[in-house]
């Protein structure tokens, strides 16, 4: 069975958020814990997220939301700690006028591809990040990109309850992973 990280954004996913949802759902899930979710530390978050893929007992998938993307491409870069993927849902573009100030240092993301597999899930209305921007970022990571339609950011706000299309596309694609890595 599959280990999961949750990686919330700002804010931390709350109470309506699928996120939070799914976590409460599934004990395989459980969420990494950086100092303070409204006030992010780019260094901070990294060491937090490093802690909690440490803690796993196998390479865990990482199911990031917003900023949490962001930061999952930063940390790839700086640790060697294994991951079986990364499911990236709703990608922000740190050059939008709706980005957080708050959140600056998350900006200039690697351009180059991730070291795992990855799949970016978009929403075609999104307020923090164009579909445009998400393919881009899907070319660059060398991410698959499903558009997931008319969501919004695709958090609380949504309205996705349990968000069921979401999670039969996680399952997917941990399913995918681990038979690339069985094939490995």
């Amino acid at each position: 069975m599959s280990e999961f990280i949750i990686v919330p954004g700002i804010g931390g996913s709350g109470e309506a958020h699928w996120q939070t949802r799914w976590q409460r759902a599934n004990p395989a899930m459980r969420r990494f814990s950086p100092a303070s979710w409204e006030q992010p530390d780019l260094d901070d978050w990294i060491g937090a997220l490093d802690a909690a893929v440490a803690a796993a007992n196998a390479p865990p998938v990482l199911i990031a939301h917003s900023l949490g993307c962001l930061l999952v491409a930063h940390w790839q870069q700086v640790s060697r700690r294994a991951v079986a993927g990364a499911f990236l849902v709703a990608v922000p573009d740190p050059a939008s006028e709706a980005f957080p100030a708050s959140a600056r240092s998350f900006a200039g993301t690697p351009a180059g591809r991730l070291r795992f597999p990855s799949l970016i899930v978009a929403s075609s209305d999104d307020p923090y990040g164009s579909l445009e921007y998400a393919g881009t970022k899907a070319a660059q990571w060398e991410s698959g990109l499903h558009v997931a339609g008319t969501l919004g950011h695709i958090n609380g706000d949504s309205g996705l309850g349990d968000w069921a299309e979401g999670m039969e596309l996680l399952a997917a694609f941990a399913s995918e992973v681990q038979r690339e890595t069985a094939g490995a």
